[in-house]
Order: structure tokens, then sequence, then C-alpha cells
């Protein structure tokens, strides 16, 4: 019916970025690559710090590969109504799924590495050392093409809000933490063949499975909070409650706010007010809160 159509929206709140899927789809096989390397290369070499970068360099594989899927599915499913408030949480669920796998991955290494701390076995450390620096050149390169130009920051009034890419910035966070992970490595492998430090490089294995622990617990509280929508310790809470209420009549009996894109929410609102104000009204108040792409309103009238 033509006359309801001005009362009708969209809800595809990411927008299509076919140069970020690009450079990740770019940046996932090359970190692929170096990640198979670098795990073949340990355990053929006997490095379990080698061997620890490897796996580690999978967790920001893992996050780049959700980040390509992500893209591909919400540009494929942008106009499928299936999808209530579109494609974003596939990507949550996959970094869910991934922080589990990454922690078995983190307690596989650990267990090697410290049976290699009592038991030690010749490491050939020059072939070692060339693919941990590999990886090292890797993870600068990968650096460099994730690299955002810049953040732009806007203030409405209210706060700001970004126009930048979270997930992309977020891998690249990653992939700069996987690179000092690569130096612990190399630092081990030296310090192993020069100074004669044979537990270094299974302790440095031991401290690379906790960094993947670390990463896996992250990702799962961090992906948790999203998909059982835990947000009504948002900041935007208070920011919604003080805008509808500032009218001294209208109170708020019932709010729900959760997620729809990385820095974008839907709100149901539930008001009673003694004035006649109209659900426009109420949204009108709203439109300075950017990071509200969704609302709806229950009004309920007393006397």
């Amino acid at each position: 019916m033509s006359e309801i159509q001005p009362w009708q929206h969209h809800h595809n709140f990411n927008q299509e970025k076919k140069a970020a899927e690009q450079k990740t789809l770019f940046v996932v096989l090359l970190t692929l690559s170096a990640m198979l390397i670098e795990i073949i290369a340990g355990w053929v070499y006997n490095s379990m710090a080698l061997f620890a970068d490897g796996w580690h360099m999978c967790t920001h594989a893992s996050a780049l590969s959700i980040s390509l899927i992500a893209y591909i599915l919400a540009r494929k499913y942008t106009n499928d109504k299936r999808f209530a408030f579109g494609t974003w949480k596939i990507e949550i669920l996959g970094a869910y799924t991934s922080a589990i796998l990454l922690g078995i991955v983190g307690l596989f290494v650990l267990v090697i590495s410290i049976e290699r701390i009592f038991k030690p076995i010749e490491i050939i450390y020059n072939y070692a050392l060339i693919v941990a620096v590999a990886g090292l050149i890797v993870n600068v390169v990968s650096a460099f093409i994730l690299q955002q130009g810049h953040t732009n920051h806007h203030h409405n009034g209210q706060g700001p809000y970004h126009e930048e890419d979270l997930n992309l910035q977020s891998a690249y966070l990653h992939v700069i933490a996987d690179a000092l992970t690569s130096l612990f490595a190399i630092f081990a492998l030296l310090g192993a063949k020069y100074f004669h430090w044979n537990w270094l490089d299974p302790l440095v294995g031991t401290i690379g499975s906790l960094l993947i622990f670390r990463w896996a617990f992250m990702l799962i509280r961090n992906t948790s909070v999203i998909l059982l929508d835990r947000e009504m310790d948002s900041p935007l809470i208070k920011e919604i409650t003080e805008i509808i209420e500032s009218d001294g009549d209208s109170k708020i009996s019932d709010l729900h706010l959760w997620r729809v894109a990385q820095d974008k929410y839907a709100c149901i609102l539930s008001i009673v007010s003694k004035n006649l104000c109209s659900i426009t009204d109420y949204k009108n108040k709203l439109k300075k809160i950017d990071e509200l792409v969704h609302i709806t309103i229950e009004i309920n009238y007393c006397k």
C-alpha cells in the first residue's frame, strides 16, 4: 500500500565497503600463508616460540576472516528481509566461535611448551630465525595495508561518533600486537643460539600461549555482551532518559537498547506523559543522538 511508504524504512545499517573488503582479502591470504609457514617451521625446527607465534597469528587471521565474511554476507543479503536488523551479528557469532577455538589452540601450545621445558630438544636456529623474521615482516606489511589514514571524529553537542571502519581498526591493532609476539620469538631464538639459554624458547612459547588465552578471553567477553544484548549499562541509556524526561512531565516506564551495528543502536521506549506530545515529537528530540538508527516509541497518557 503506497499510503504507508512514508512510515517505512530499510534495516540495512551497515554500509557496503568494497575497498575494505578487498584489502581484508589480501591480508587474510598473506596472513594465512605466513601462519602456516611459521607453524610448520616451528614444529620441524623444534622452536616452540616460533610454533606459538604461528598459532598466535591465527588470532588476527580469524579476526580478518570474520570481517571479510561479514563484508561479503552484508553485501549479499543487503535487502533480505529475513534479517530483521541486518547481518552484522554474523560477524559477532563468528568471532565468538573463533575465540573458543583459539582457547583450545592456546591449551595445545601451553602443554607442548611445558613438556619442552622438562624435555628439551635441539633447535635448528638459523632456519627458525629466518622464518620468524619473515613472520614479523608479514605483520608489518599487513599493518601498513590496514592502517587507517585518519580517524574522523564529529561532535553534535551530545557526544562523538566515528566514521572509521571499526572492524579494520581492531584488526590493525591486532596485527600490531602480533608483531610484538614475533619479536618475542626472535628474541628467544637469539638468546638460545648465542647465550645457550635453551630454556628461553619454551618459556616464550608458554608466554605466547598465555597471550592466545588472553585474546580468546577478550573475544568471548566482548562478543558475549553483544550476542546477549547486554547494553543497559551503556551511557546512551542515561542520555536517552535525560532527553525524554527533560520536559519535567514525561517519564520512561520501560526502555530497551541493543546494538544493530558496530556503533549503531536500536531502542524501544515506553513513555508515560500527561501532555499530548506525539511520537514524532519524541523522535525529533532523540535525533541528536546519532548512534540511534531505529526507534520505536509507545506513549501512555495519564491524567
